[in-house]
């Protein structure tokens, strides 16, 4: 069984900083691209940062310089650095990730794996 385990949300005031994490587990696991999600209320899930396997970013535009997306592939973990954070950045951030695992008789890629979201909060 595959996890993907977000944690670091909480409610914080505009200006202030939150640091996201997302920990991978599972058996056999190899993980390609992960990102981060957030769904705001009455609004589609959006894709806010990237990171491939080798280290490649890309942002969204309304976070470029502000959020900082990276990854320990040793420990199966990414992170969301977050600064100056603002109102509209509330949300609900999800991890997601490209990656296959071991399920007890074969290999099985998914290359659309989500976490169970952590909540962001930023009061103006």
């Amino acid at each position: 069984q595959v996890q993907l385990v977000e944690s670091g949300g909480g409610l914080v005031q505009a200006g202030d900083s939150l640091r996201l994490s997302c920990a991978a587990s599972g058996s056999g696991l190899s993980i390609r691209t992960m990102g981060w999600y957030r769904q705001a209320p009455g609004k589609q899930r959006e894709l806010v940062a990237a990171i491939t396997g080798g280290g490649i970013t890309n942002y969204v535009p309304s976070v470029e310089g502000r959020f900082t997306i990276s990854r320990d592939n040793a420990k199966n973990t990414m992170y969301l650095q977050m600064n100056s954070l603002k109102p509209e950045d509330t949300a609900i951030y999800y991890c997601n990730a490209d990656l296959t695992y071991y399920n007890g008789a074969l290999y099985v890629r998914n290359p659309e794996y989500w976490g169970q979201g952590t909540q962001v909060t930023v009061s103006s």
